[in-house]
């Protein structure tokens, strides 16, 4: 899958029916040019893990989140715990 900018639910289930749900464990730390959606300590997100060929790893993307470049709704993987992935089919 493609690097995408502000990734929704349709767009990631599209090419992939699959969704995961992640914790958010880091809130911490906002950077100061963020513009957009940031996700609350605590709160369960529907999420994508997408390879970033600018960060050379996974970024999470939380679907639904909108924001503006450079983050759109991509943070690091330190901030999200994984939960489960589920399968739609």
């Amino acid at each position: 899958m493609a690097e995408v900018t502000n990734l929704t639910f349709a767009e990631a289930t599209r090419t992939e029916p699959m969704v995961q749900y992640a914790f958010c464990i880091d809130a911490s730390n906002r950077p100061a040019n963020h513009v957009g959606d940031w996700p609350e300590e605590g709160k369960l997100y529907p999420v994508r893990t997408v390879p970033s060929k600018v960060e050379g790893m996974e970024l999470v993307h939380v679907l639904g989140f909108e924001g503006e470049a450079p983050y759109y709704n991509a943070f690091g993987p330190h901030r999200f715990e994984i939960l489960t992935e589920v399968f739609l089919n």
